[in-house]
């Protein structure tokens, strides 16, 4: 049996890598590379960061190459809104100098013969549980923020006073236990074969994009130490702009460690779900998502 590659291993996981699109990897191939057997389908789950930046040879590659049919966007309001106006801001470079983005920021932000479905992942459940936590002053000082448009300020206070304790992984299990409807509706994407391949993505193509790839991992009966090498990859194929990832951090509120991988974050998703639900198996039914719809999803993603 070949032995599991080690994390600290690896070449490019596309060759040639993109211009401008990072964290892109076919998550069959390197759950099957790791495990050294098939036991997830190539080509059918691609996760990413964001793609708003990809060149126009990215995003032909995405559709031509890669034959993505659907891309999964996992992102919420302020990060739509905060992309929009990068790119806004990339229209007015100097075209000479920045050609390739330029071009790109022209273009319509969703590729023409793709469909996009966007999910709020952390959605109208998940910021309830947040506000809860926060004192009277703090709930009122952040809606006095938002009426008057001062949107980053506002989730500055919720990123130090809630987000920045409870830390990555107990935001990751927050999401398991506040974000079920969302949750099912991204998995029951990988039941139609017609939206294969799905490309999944949030900001960096972690976390988020990490509890919805690790719970169809975990469906299809993916060893938890490939789930993980899976996971951990994002540390590596996020260094390019770390510095610019680091400083958005900073801006809502949170330490330079959301920028990076959390090293327990399966172990700590797997107990939870057996802590507090009794398996994966009832934490699904309980969000609709049941037996049937897991059968398909194997039929679908596992070989």
């Amino acid at each position: 049996m070949t032995t599991p590659r080690s994390s600290d291993e690896g070449a490019d996981l596309v060759n040639p890598p993109f211009d401008n699109l990072l964290n892109f990897r076919d998550v069959g191939e390197t759950i099957n590379s790791f495990l050294g057997r098939k036991l997830v389908r190539n080509s059918l789950i691609y996760r990413s960061a964001r793609p708003d930046d990809a060149t126009l040879a990215d995003r032909r590659r995405l559709k031509e190459e890669f034959g993505i049919k659907t891309v999964m966007d996992l992102r919420t309001k302020t990060e739509h809104l905060n992309a929009a106006k990068k790119r806004r801001a990339e229209l007015n470079l100097v075209p000479v100098a920045h050609a390739k983005s330029n071009a790109a920021a022209a273009e319509p932000l969703q590729i023409p013969g793709i469909t996009y479905r966007e999910i709020k992942l952390t959605g109208k459940n998940f910021e309830r549980h947040l506000l809860k936590q926060l004192s009277w002053p703090s709930f009122l000082n952040l809606i006095f923020l938002f009426v008057f448009g001062f949107r980053m300020k506002a989730i500055a206070i919720l990123g130090r006073e809630v987000m920045l304790p409870r830390g990555l992984v107990g935001l990751g299990l927050d999401t398991l236990d506040h974000c079920g409807p969302e949750i099912n509706e991204a998995l029951e994407t990988f039941l139609d074969p017609s939206r294969l391949p799905v490309l999944i993505h949030c900001t960096q193509g972690k976390d988020r994009t990490g509890i919805v790839v690790l719970l169809a991992l975990m469906i299809i009966g993916v060893p938890p130490q490939a789930i993980d090498y899976d996971y951990q990859l994002s540390d590596k194929e996020l260094q390019p702009e770390k510095a610019s990832r680091l400083a958005e951090i900073r801006e809502i509120g949170l330490s330079d460690e959301f920028g990076d991988t959390a090293k327990d974050m399966i172990d700590k998703v797997a107990r939870h779900l057996d802590t507090r639900y009794g398996s994966l198996d009832s934490y699904l039914d309980g969000i609709g998502f049941g037996q049937d719809k897991r059968e398909k999803l194997r039929d679908t993603l596992a070989y």
